[in-house]
């Protein structure tokens, strides 16, 4: 017998009602059809799946590439009074055994699965075995050899739709581009799926893109005079940077943990535990880390180096912010970048198509970086979706780069390049242009063309800015196959012939961005005291369970009880976040702390 969505989701999750497309998605599940969700992180997607595994008879099925964030996913369900479990190596012999025979009884409600555990023949014939509800694939950009984070495990999935033709199966994502969606839909065999595509935008989160400069100390004025305190994520290129950042970080007082795929799997556990569960923490991290993390609260993602695509960096910053108050997506980026990205590339082992592929992403990546319009403008168009108006919390509008007409000075650039034979770096193309006769400089005799020493109205920083725009612009491409020699393209042909201007950047010394970032919490002096006492009672109760203090309640939830101010369960209940398992659980001891501070 089905139980009515909405009722699952005010007395499970504690919710009043559902957001934006939530509800027809639901729908489409709980009737038995297929659904492909385009939502942005924080957006509800899990919603979408964990209502309809309640609704419908049997076990939903949730295929997930998490293997180290399964247990604390259904430690959050179990929170609720939902009857979940994991199926993977973690387990032993025994409860393995006993979790299967619940599948098989119909007596659990949601099953987390990796997908190389699914497609073994075990699994499959248990699942046979049992009665299903619905399978959901989260972290559906997972198949798409165009994506991000491609998994070959992904691959065999479309054998969900062969074995169990009759399950309805949902797919999930919270990044692809129309193209990534198209793979999807054709990878998992959801042809004929209903589409839901959500607005991208992050309105909570302040995109800032700045010039590299001595990026560590950029980093650390960031979170010293704007986060802190607060937990966040930098991420950087290399596992050796990682190591290094996190060092250099703990030894100006900043608490913070290495993550990368070099570091043992206990000590990797250990870290992401204890991101997740402590205050205040903060993670650097490569790429590895940062898929599927739940954590509300974190208040700035970082960027050491630029990521390979718009996809990866909306991804990324995505993690920042889920609870939707103010937080802070910040980069540094420069020249040196776009130089390793394509080195990188040019060394990848991908055919010809998947390498021009990755270049078209880089380059909108790095359009991206020197957008001198709105970014969140450009950032949403680029996955086909139109802001009306500049958005008013981003570093362009907040503080509109200046720009100058460089028609002359790019012609200059450009000619250096031409006359130095295309096969120099952008710090020898300076030399150059400056007058600077460095050993190189004279030894290959360039302190004798026609570009040398033209350039002298800039300083040595002001033409590297402006290369590195004339990169970003596709007038300048990089051999990226040697040493990063900067080489004309054809684009650059009217722009050297001065048939065409050109407005570039200024580049001036770094402005501090006017941020509207509010407070951690939005509390008076006079409510500290118990805003704090309401967050040790959640501590204690999330040590007591062994789950993070979010498990227990969101920021969002206590926020909500201090404006009311309960004074019986009752109040409690009409709290958005309380459901009637946190009710009983957790009502009294709250209930407690508001009597212990009743005026």
């Amino acid at each position: 017998m089905q139980r009515d969505p909405l009722s699952i989701l005010q007395h499970v999750f504690g919710y009043h009602e559902f957001r934006n497309q939530q509800a027809a998605i639901i729908d489409t599940l709980v009737s038995g059809g297929d659904a492909l969700v385009l939502m942005p992180t924080g957006g509800g997607k899990s919603l979408c799946y964990q209502i309809p595994a309640l609704a419908r008879e049997g076990v939903g099925v949730v295929v997930s590439p998490l293997i180290a964030l399964m247990q604390d996913q259904v430690d959050a369900l179990n929170a609720l009074g939902v009857s979940a479990g994991f199926l993977n190596s973690t387990l032993d012999a025994g409860r393995a055994r006993e979790l299967e025979q619940q599948v098989r009884d119909g007596t659990l409600d949601l099953l987390y699965v990796a997908p190389e555990r699914l497609t073994q023949a075990r699994t499959l014939e248990l699942l046979h075995q049992s009665p299903l509800a619905l399978f959901a694939i989260d972290e559906a950009h997972c198949v798409s050899q165009w994506g991000h984070d491609f998994r070959s495990d992904y691959l065999q999935l479309s054998l969900l739709h062969r074995e169990f033709p009759q399950v309805p199966r949902i797919a999930l994502t919270a990044t692809a581009d129309p193209r990534t969606r198209q793979e999807i839909a054709e990878r998992l065999d959801l042809g004929g799926a209903r589409h839901f595509v959500s607005s991208f935008d992050r309105p909570n989160i302040q995109y800032r893109i700045e010039r590299k400069d001595s990026a560590r100390q950029q980093l650390l004025r960031l979170i010293r005079n704007e986060h802190a305190g607060d937990a966040g994520i930098v991420y950087c290129l290399s596992r050796n940077k990682v190591d290094q950042t996190a060092d250099w970080l703990n030894q100006q007082g900043i608490a913070a943990l290495p993550y990368h795929a070099g570091l043992g799997g206990e000590m990797r556990a250990r870290h992401q535990q204890r991101f997740l569960r402590e205050d205040g923490l903060v993670m650097v991290a490569t790429v590895a880390f940062g898929m599927g993390i739940d954590k509300p609260d974190v208040r700035f993602v970082a960027h050491l180096d630029l990521p390979k695509s718009i996809e990866a960096y909306y991804q990324e910053t995505g993690r920042a912010g889920r609870d939707g108050a103010p937080a802070t997506a910040w980069m540094a980026y420069g020249l040196e970048d776009a130089i390793r990205h394509k080195q990188m590339l040019a060394q990848s082992e991908g055919n010809e198509q998947f390498k021009r592929h990755e270049h078209q992403r880089l380059e909108a990546m790095l359009g991206l970086c020197e957008v001198t319009q709105c970014r969140r403008q450009a950032l949403l168009n680029y996955f086909g979706e139109t802001l009306e108006q500049p958005c008013g919390n981003c570093d362009t509008c907040l503080n509109p780069p200046q720009t100058f007409d460089a028609t002359e000075v790019a012609r200059k650039a450009l000619s250096c390049v031409y006359r130095t034979g295309q096969r120099f770096g952008v710090n020898h193309l300076v030399d150059v242009l400056t007058g600077n006769r460095s050993d190189k400089v004279a030894s290959a005799g360039h302190d004798h063309v026609s570009t040398w020493n033209i350039g002298g109205e800039l300083s040595a920083n002001q033409w590297r800015a402006i290369y590195r725009q004339l990169v970003a612009l596709g007038l300048l491409a990089v051999d990226a196959a040697g040493y990063g020699a900067l080489q004309l393209t054809e684009t650059c042909r009217p722009y050297l012939r001065g048939e065409r201007s050109l407005q570039l950047r200024k580049d001036v010394a770094r402005a501090q961005t006017r941020s509207r970032r509010a407070e951690r919490v939005p509390v008076t002096d006079a409510e500290r005291p118990l805003w704090e006492a309401l967050r040790a009672c959640r501590k204690q109760l999330a040590e007591e369970a062994g789950v993070p203090p979010y498990v227990i309640f969101h920021d969002a939830t206590l926020l909500d009880m201090m404006a009311i101010h309960p004074t019986s369960l009752r109040d409690i209940a009409s709290v958005s976040g309380v459901g009637d398992r946190k009710l009983e659980a957790y009502g009294d001891a709250f209930l407690e702390v508001f009597h212990r501070y009743a005026s």
